[in-house]
């Protein structure tokens, strides 16, 4: 399914009661591939990377079917980078760590994404190289665990960084997406 056709698809995913955000945290695996450079200012992007088209329409496709998120442009990233919507209605434990509006995360062209995560996680992503901090991370309450996430390069990879956004959904949601 291209992005450009795809709508708002609404699998039913079961949603579990709140749980520890992330043991996973623990189990994170290290990222075997070279850890690509960052600007170090606003926009924050990889410099030097290409994406894998198969690779992020898998993770667009992934999180349309997230209950309760919309895919759509960016409400604060730069025009074609795609957004992670929380829909009106949807319940927030974690409002403060969302940088704008209903936007948990996005999606830029080169693969790479930022994303919200529980603190814990963002620092164990980090050390695991699959993600740098938000050169802003530091600079507002609430944003200690804002990450790039760096691009996906094959479907193991891919597996993790869909994680990790499932694990930004639960954080901010405090509920648990399960298959």
């Amino acid at each position: 399914m291209r992005l450009s056709k795809m709508k708002h698809l609404c699998v039913p995913l079961l949603l579990a009661s709140t749980t520890p955000v992330w043991a996973y945290a623990e189990s994170l695996p290290s990222r075997q591939t070279p850890i690509p450079q960052t600007t170090n200012g606003v926009p924050h992007m990889q410099i030097g990377i290409e994406v894998v088209p198969a690779l992020a329409e898998e993770l667009l496709q992934t999180v349309a079917e997230f209950p309760g998120v919309s895919l759509g442009a960016t409400r604060i990233s730069m025009p074609g980078v795609v957004g992670f919507q929380f829909d009106d209605g949807v319940p927030l434990d974690r409002p403060d760590v969302i940088v704008g509006g209903r936007e948990f995360a996005h999606l830029h062209a080169d693969g790479s994404l930022h994303a919200s995560l529980d603190p814990a996680l963002a620092r164990a992503a980090v050390d695991a190289g699959w993600a740098v901090a938000h050169p802003w991370a530091m600079q507002r309450d609430g944003w200690e665990g804002f990450v790039m996430i760096y691009t996906p390069t094959s479907p193991s990879e891919l597996e993790v960084v869909i994680q990790l956004v499932e694990s930004s959904y639960s954080f901010i949601t405090g509920r648990t997406l399960t298959n």
